[in-house]
């Protein structure tokens, strides 16, 4: 279980392919997220039952209730994540502020 989970982070999510919708469309099954999620996967190789790893950001933390976007927002528990990447903010080379005259 990730503590340290900041907004802005990479997270992985890891789902179950419960069917094929259409030819490129796979519907997923999010584990604590009560409701039906399909992704775009054109090749044809995911077989029902198999995990796949949904990675996205994340954008809002409320306890131990986590959104996450993946093309839309996926609000999850913080047990079911996984950190892929640490936000770091940008660095500035120059300061804000001008020299003083």
């Amino acid at each position: 279980m990730p503590r340290g989970l900041n907004i802005g982070d990479e997270v992985a999510i890891t789902a179950t392919v419960r069917r094929r919708v259409t030819q490129d469309r796979v519907s997923v099954s999010i584990p604590s997220y009560g409701f039906p999620h399909s992704i775009v996967d054109r090749t044809s190789k995911v077989r029902k039952g198999q995990p796949v790893e949904l990675i996205g950001n994340v954008t809002h933390i409320d306890g131990e209730w986590v959104t996450v976007n993946l093309g839309v927002p996926v609000t999850v528990t913080m047990d079911t994540l996984r950190l892929v990447t640490a936000y770091k903010p940008p660095t500035r080379k120059t300061p804000l502020v001008d020299k003083p005259t």
